[in-house]
């Protein structure tokens, strides 16, 4: 596992309560779960599982005669998703621990793939919408959710590191940060019917010390240019950016919103063969 990777990993794995952290993950699975219309009978894959908020109530849904997997790069998440499922007594779900980027799966595996509010860790997301394409079944859905490339401060953090060093940040958000973006590296994997659109998440960033401060640091799976700053350097960056972050808090009336953006899609069904009917 690379350090980026471990990074992630440890993160998640560090967050021993991760469901009572507010009702927002509660929320957004349930928001994902509603945009899919699940049937008794099919096969799910849950990408970034966590504590399964959506693969347990999935496994409900498709019933003994349908199944889901679960996977996730955090053995600590997967330990209380664990302990859930057997609470539960669930028998058509297993949890897997193992990484998004590599996982490999046969051609039309599944009839939907989750992925809840975690597809930005993805280092390839172009490349891991082409795959799940090709595992969906005909007429197989994929539903995710992702933050608005404004999330987070995102936009502040990038305005800094543009004025004082002429850095462009390559935020965590921005491959699919906006409906233009999802729907474009979807409609370019093959899926049809695309349907993407904001809402928000319920909840807001608290103005306080943490949300003020920044230093550089949080997860860049494309590289972070902010490693070649000088420690002088990156304590000008976070002068800088507690200005700039308490300004836009103040105009914004203390209410950055956590903005989410819901895409769903499906593979279209295939057409017959002529070349095999008699």
């Amino acid at each position: 596992m690379d350090n980026y990777k471990q990074q992630v990993s440890e993160f998640f794995n560090r967050r021993t309560a991760y469901d009572l952290e507010g009702s927002r993950h509660p929320h957004e699975a349930k928001l994902l779960l509603k945009s899919v219309p699940l049937q008794e009978g099919q096969r799910i894959l849950d990408v970034a599982t966590g504590t399964g908020l959506v693969a347990l109530p999935a496994a409900q849904k498709v019933g003994l005669e349908g199944y889901v997997v679960g996977i996730d790069i955090s053995p600590g998440m997967l330990h209380q998703a664990r302990q859930k499922i057997e609470a539960l007594g669930l028998k058509n779900i297993e949890v897997i621990q193992t990484d998004a980027d590599y996982l490999d799966c046969a051609d039309e595996s599944f009839d939907v793939i989750f992925y809840c509010s975690a597809i930005m860790y993805l280092t390839n997301i172009p490349a891991a919408l082409q795959k799940w394409y090709c595992w969906l079944k005909s007429g197989g859905f994929l539903a995710f959710s992702c933050a608005a490339e404004t999330a987070y401060m995102a936009t502040v953090q990038r305005r800094v590191c543009a004025r004082l060093f002429d850095i462009k940040l390559p935020h965590i958000n921005e491959p699919l940060g906006t409906p233009e973006k999802c729907h474009n590296l979807l409609k370019q994997a093959g899926f049809k019917d695309i349907n993407v659109k904001i809402e928000p998440s319920g909840e807001y960033l608290s103005v306080n010390e943490r949300s003020m401060s920044w230093t550089g640091s949080g997860f860049y799976p494309r590289g972070n240019p902010l490693l070649q700053l000088s420690p002088e350097q990156l304590a000008r960056l976070q002068s800088e950016y507690r200005s700039v972050a308490c300004a836009a808090a103040c105009v914004a009336n203390l209410a950055l919103l956590y903005q989410r953006l819901l895409a769903e899609s499906f593979v279209p069904k295939h057409p017959p063969n002529l070349d095999r009917l008699d």
